[in-house]
């Protein structure tokens, strides 16, 4: 269980802005992600919990053990707090081999003990091969694999990872999210980790933290907070949304539906099918969000015609944008362009529309 209430303030400086965290974090999740822009506070609340960055005010507990809390003046130096932290730039000793890294992190158990977990953690993190090299000798992957074994070597209490495929091709990055899942049912310790990657956060997340600004926007499941978001600051935080203003025309409460009219800047406003919002009425403002993978392309009763702006290839999708900064992201397979000269028509699906406090 990690519980940490953070206050840190930092003043202006002649070339910098105010800056002050506040939030607090509670969490029994196997793997918990803080997730935000640079600059929102994560690797400063990893450091608070750590013992690198001292609080202004606050309480933080792991498993009910105090490792800070302003008001009792209680502040346990980073080596008596027990949590393992990976840096992005995986921070091995470049002296050292890899199995001596490993080793210094073990230092307290007898020699053959040592010994033994060292070259049991070499081979479940397949670096058996590697262990003689110097950091500045490893690959990317390996150096972060090197870090995450050296970390669990002094047992923690709680794993910190910042930013951990940070450098990382695709494919290293998809064998160290299959590691971390593998030391989450092996380890079975919390895991408390930073990205600003949304699929790392689906794919690693059991609970994920919105932070913008030092502020803590919103917390759930990852799957449920980009179904939901809170408001319009964490739909574009996410980056998978269109937030559209709009005003309710039409209304029909007892078949649940209403009728929209958005207004994209820039565009000529259009109109869409949406529920029907209790506590609305007609003429009545609204912010909506509706997911970029939710639209569909295509002629149908309900489409939009729009102007398209650019398209680009990715992996296994196409993104369009259109008039209005609206943004669509189709599946490869079911791409398929309009014949010349005819209008790009786009459907927004009632049932994916979302109402933005």
């Amino acid at each position: 269980m990690i519980d940490a209430r953070i206050r840190k303030s930092f003043p202006a400086g002649r070339e910098s802005h105010p800056f002050t965290l506040d939030l607090h974090i509670a969490t029994a999740a196997g793997a918990a992600v803080l997730f935000g822009p640079s600059g929102a506070g994560k690797s400063l609340t990893l450091d608070a919990i750590a013992g690198f960055s001292r609080p202004d005010s606050g309480r933080i507990l792991i498993d009910d053990v105090l490792l800070f809390d302003a008001a009792a003046q209680v502040n346990l130096p980073p080596r008596r707090r027990h949590c393992g932290y990976v840096f992005q730039s995986s921070a091995l000793f470049p002296h050292l081999t890899l199995r001596q890294n490993l080793a210094f992190a073990a230092l307290r158990l007898p020699r053959l003990e040592r010994t033994r977990k060292v070259g049991e953690m070499l081979e479940q993190f397949h670096l058996a091969h590697a262990a003689g090299r110097k950091p500045s000798e490893l690959s990317g992957g390996q150096r972060q694999r090197g870090s995450i074994a050296r970390a669990l070597l002094a047992q923690p209490r709680l794993l910190l990872l910042d930013e951990p495929s940070s450098g990382l091709d695709n494919l290293l990055r998809e064998e160290l999210y299959a590691l971390l899942h593998e030391v989450r049912s092996t380890f079975r310790m919390p895991i408390l980790l930073v990205t600003h990657d949304l699929d790392e956060a689906i794919a690693l997340g059991d609970e994920m933290f919105v932070l913008n600004n030092g502020l803590l926007l919103q917390s759930g499941p990852p799957a449920a907070i980009l179904d939901h978001p809170a408001g319009d600051e964490v739909a574009t935080l996410l980056g998978r949304f269109n937030v559209l203003d709009a005003e309710i025309v039409a209304m029909d409460p007892g078949a649940g539906r209403s009728r929209l009219r958005c207004t994209p800047p820039g565009t000529v406003p259009f109109d869409i099918d949406a529920p029907y919002f209790p506590g609305h009425l007609l003429g009545a403002r609204l912010r909506t969000a509706i997911r970029c993978d939710h639209l569909r392309l295509g002629p149908s009763s309900s489409a939009v015609p729009l102007r398209l702006q650019s398209l680009s290839h990715r992996a296994g999708s196409v993104r369009i944008e259109f008039s209005g900064g609206i943004f669509a992201d189709v599946p490869e397979r079911d791409f398929h362009s309009p014949p010349a000269g005819s209008p790009w028509l786009v459907q927004f699906p009632c049932e994916s529309l979302r109402l933005l406090k």
